[in-house]
């Protein structure tokens, strides 16, 4: 019963608890789930970016973008108040607001209700929605023929 005393304040101590809570769950899997749902890259709506954008994280578009994005393993969107003059290359692309650019995709590609794009899509998946605008051409491709640029592309139907 003695014995007991002791060792209740430094259970009920903060400084000792803390450090007992992550050993109970993996921190490579805390940091994981956090890094899914927060590693999203903003730029605001007061925002210009000008060059070449090469990001390992989802992007999310509120302000300006003009140049080139490289994202292959991400996400980007632009919202309603986002402006792109850019290609891009991603994972999947969602398009509310206004893009003049090539946009190429290795998931899909959704232009929302309102949108305006000039510009070229080349996706597994193409969703436009009624109400948006895209002018350029459209190319619906399987998933390894997306990595492969159009020469690429050629040289291999010719069979070389």
């Amino acid at each position: 019963m003695w014995g007991n005393k002791p060792s209740e304040p430094v259970q009920g101590d903060p400084s000792r608890a803390t450090p007992a809570t992550p050993s109970t769950e993996p921190p490579e899997r805390a940091v994981e789930g956090a890094g899914r749902v927060a590693n999203i890259a903003i730029i605001g709506k007061g925002m210009t970016i000008k060059g070449e954008i090469r990001s390992k994280e989802s992007l999310h578009v509120d302000g300006e973008v003009e140049g080139n994005l490289y994202m292959l393993d991400c996400r980007l969107s632009v919202s309603r108040e986002g402006r792109l003059g850019a290609n891009v290359k991603a994972r999947e692309i969602e398009l509310m607001g206004v893009a003049q650019g090539d946009l190429e995709a290795t998931s899909k590609i959704t232009i929302r209700k309102g949108a305006r794009l000039i510009g070229d899509l080349r996706a597994p998946g193409i969703l436009i929605e009624e109400g948006a605008y895209v002018k350029g051409k459209i190319e619906i491709v399987n998933g390894p023929e997306v990595a492969t640029t159009p020469q690429t592309a050629l040289r291999k139907a010719a069979g070389g």
